[in-house]
């Protein structure tokens, strides 16, 4: 799945603050050398935005300052050669097998030093590299602070104009990884968990909703280093910061070289708190205590007496739950009770037309954050025992094909206002799809997705035979029948 390359090496450019390959002695924002500008080039030499146009398989020339090393080794001719992360004040470079002795390796190319390479443009499974590279020292010294891309990550065409930079990302919740046997784990020893210690290790983690997978390079970071150890520490649902290198492998795939924890596990639960377990084996109209994840918000609103309440969709690291018109100020709503907060609910498990819910519920705000990734249901649908351990979740639904609803007068349309088509705009969406030969309702529920909402416009904009892919929360009504929150028409 990936080169080759040989032994593990040092970094010195990892803040103090996070576990790391190597403490650095550098200030904690290195700041731009005094003596030069690093954004300056020599003649002849090209701007990162000329290499970036540049095409591949063409002869670049570029001035660049070492973040890490990757390796000394020699090669099948007997070449001295090592891998590099380099950049300069604007873009990345990987620099890959470049030829130097053991002595030019410990002592010239040290970090921060900056040299002038000249070699060819490649790229290998996404990862843009210089190959067949010269090198020749320079006078200058730059170590690159870590550029935050936590909000970039879900935007590819931004993200790879960042490639091969040394990155932060901030707030990331570990998810699980299968491994080949189909197992979910913390971390893989290799990319399919087919390896052992001092083997890469590969783990995901949820930003913003969106899954990731990040690596600790173990010729970069070695099984002795704090963070290798860090990565096998791991738990589903820790939260992490993180820093690396933007590497690239059939997308975007983080080479770490730092991991501090947050101090928070969505799946620990405080002292008489319940487990997911513990609630879900609860008996209806009992007494119910759980910490979760609030994950949407469906309006707040006065009942009839008076009484600000609302209705959320939230879960933890293992399962979802529905605060039915949960008591809470408008201010509150607003401001303390938003999406990934952590509040302790006090209420009644009860049960309406196959919808688990907690009522008549208090609730207490507490310390921590938490945004879900959409688990995948795709081959679960049919599974009616299986799909209700993932009630209340949110989760994805792929490649699903429109097929006619009918109205109450018989007619068969894309989809339909209100269940029975006696609706107008404004009211709920209906529409039938089929999954693996199944038939399912889904429901654009107007509280939580409006008509002026993207996912609303877009099942308005339904015809039937067209493909899509699916993301929303797995309610149930006498069965089945997940409220969506984004419908993407594939073909």
């Amino acid at each position: 799945m990936k080169k080759i390359l040989l032994v593990a090496l040092a970094m010195l450019m990892v803040l103090s603050a996070f576990v790391a390959c190597k403490t650095p002695e550098e200030p904690e924002e290195p700041e731009k050398p005094a003596t030069e500008d690093i954004y300056t080039k020599s003649e002849g030499v090209m701007t990162y935005e000329q290499y970036a146009a540049a095409a591949l398989d063409s002869k670049v020339v570029v001035e660049t300052y070492i973040q890490a090393k990757q390796g000394w080794w020699t090669n099948d001719a007997g070449v001295g050669v090592a891998t590099f992360y380099t950049q300069d004040g604007v873009g990345g470079y990987f620099l890959y097998d470049m030829p130097c002795s053991k002595e030019d390796y410990d002592n010239k190319l040290k970090i921060g030093a900056k040299v002038k390479v000249t070699g060819t443009k490649a790229a290998w499974s996404g990862e843009v590299e210089i190959i067949d590279a010269t090198w020749e020292l320079l006078e200058g010294n730059y170590v690159a602070p870590a550029k935050d891309v936590t909000a970039t990550l879900a935007n590819e065409a931004e993200l790879l104009k960042l490639q091969n930079m040394f990155v932060a990302v901030k707030g990331a919740t570990v998810v699980a990884s299968k491994d080949k046997e189909g197992a979910e784990k913390p971390f893989l020893y290799k990319w399919n968990g087919a390896g052992q210690q001092g083997d890469d290790v590969y783990f995901n983690v949820a930003v913003n909703g969106v899954t990731y997978t990040f690596c600790v390079e173990s010729y970069l970071c070695g099984k002795d280093t704090a963070v290798y150890k860090a990565a096998e520490a791991l738990k589903i649902g820790d939260q992490i910061d993180l820093e690396g290198f933007l590497y690239w492998y059939e997308g975007v795939q983080p080479h770490v070289t730092a991991i501090k924890s947050l101090g928070t596990n969505v799946n620990t639960k405080s002292e008489g708190v319940m487990t997911y377990e513990q609630y879900a084996a609860a008996a209806l109209d009992s007494a119910v205590v759980v910490e979760t994840y609030i994950q949407a918000k469906q309006g707040w609103w006065t009942n009839d007496a008076g009484v600000g309440v609302a209705t959320f969709y939230t879960q933890d690291g293992v399962g979802g739950y529905f605060l039915y018109d949960m008591p809470c100020s408008k201010e509150d709503y607003d401001n303390k009770l938003k999406i990934g907060a952590k509040v302790k609910v006090t209420g009644t498990k009860a049960a309406w037309s196959g919808e688990v819910e907690i009522i008549d519920a208090t609730w207490e705000l507490l310390e921590g954050s938490y945004v879900a990734p959409a688990k995948d249901v795709t081959a679960t649908l049919a599974n009616e025992a299986e799909l209700l351990k993932l009630q209340n979740l949110f989760v994805t639904v792929k490649g699903a094909t429109v097929v006619a609803s009918k109205d109450k007068e018989g007619a068969e349309k894309p989809f339909l206002y209100k269940w029975n088509g006696a609706g107008q705009q404004g009211d709920d969406v209906y529409f039938n799809v089929s999954v693996n030969g199944e038939v399912y309702t889904f429901c654009v529920e107007s509280y939580l997705c409006g008509k002026d909402s993207a996912t609303y416009k877009a099942a308005e904009a339904l015809k039937v035979g067209d493909k899509i892919d699916l993301e929303g929360f797995l309610y149930w009504y006498e069965g089945v029948q997940p409220h969506v929150t984004a419908i993407t028409v594939v073909e």
